[in-house]
């Protein structure tokens, strides 16, 4: 097992990247379907009549694959699995581009900040850019998530 990745260990300007995952039609549906069911992210004609012009995965599409890949990455990694506690929330969520049927994404965090925990001195707080990109490297989505990670026990 990997050692883990303590709130101490972790600094400003910590950079990870993640991914790739594939973006196809059915799963575009399917998730619209569930859970964000407007009609431009559920008929290619309903989205032809919008500013999207075709079939638009829904932004909680696109935030929902971005937690798949970073989770899956550090599951590569025990040490940062073991480390992490959660999140308190996400900051400056925006989805800058459609997501389309055939996209390929990835992404990248850089720690921006990080502070103890005045309250739970068990925790310290955690502050990424998130960026995901497209196969052309285009960004579609940034956010600022607010994760707790363990301190080294004393």
């Amino acid at each position: 097992m990997s050692e883990i990745v303590y709130f101490e260990d972790v600094q400003i300007g910590d950079r990870n990247e993640f991914g790739p995952v594939s973006v196809d039609r059915e799963q575009i549906l399917a998730f619209a379907a569930e859970f964000d069911p407007q009609p431009f992210h559920l008929s290619d004609d309903a989205a032809a009549q919008t500013h999207f012009g075709s079939l638009a995965a829904s932004g909680w599409h696109t935030t929902a694959l971005s937690m798949k890949i970073m989770v899956a990455a550090w599951q590569k990694d025990p040490g940062v699995q073991a480390a992490s506690l959660g999140a308190m929330g996400v900051d400056e969520l925006r989805w800058l581009q459609p997501v389309r049927p055939g996209d390929t994404l990835r992404g990248t965090s850089e720690v921006i900040e990080k502070k103890a925990s005045r309250s739970r001195p068990e925790m310290g707080i955690v502050k990424s850019r998130i960026t995901l990109f497209n196969q052309r490297d285009e960004p579609v989505l940034t956010m600022i998530p607010i994760a707790m990670f363990r301190t080294r026990p004393m």
